[in-house]
């Protein structure tokens, strides 16, 4: 079993930078893909960004191709997001989620563990 805890969120302005981390527990996380999904306000959770286990491959959502970047430090049980210019529509919840399969899932059912969220507000 995973557990995960985000942080790093908060309020920036538009075209500012922020980086996500989430901690994974356990002695494992090096055998699970990782994600990182967002939910805006009145919207559906959706995929942002998924890293494989060596960290060698990495996917991510139109939308934040080019501004965000996810990376991992399986020797510090650790996963980022770096989120440079920074769009209001980047404003949401974002969670990051653990998947045991290789596959770097964008459906969010794919993946067995998820962390509570942290905020992020783009201010305009």
């Amino acid at each position: 079993q995973v557990q995960l805890v985000e942080s790093g969120g908060g309020l920036v302005q538009a075209g500012g930078s922020l980086r996500l981390s989430c901690t994974a527990s356990g002695r494992t996380f090096s055998r699970y893909t990782m994600g990182w999904f967002r939910r805006a306000p009145g919207k559906e959770r959706e995929f942002v960004a998924a890293i494989q286990r060596s960290g060698r491959n990495t996917h991510y959502a139109d939308s934040v191709k080019g501004r965000f970047t996810i990376s991992r430090d399986n020797a510090k049980n650790m996963v980022y997001l770096q989120m440079n210019s920074l769009k209001p529509e980047d404003t949401a919840v974002y969670y990051c989620a653990a998947d045991a399969s290789l596959i770097m899932a964008t459906n969010s059912t794919k993946y067995d563990y998820w962390g509570q969220g942290t905020q992020v507000a783009v201010s305009s």
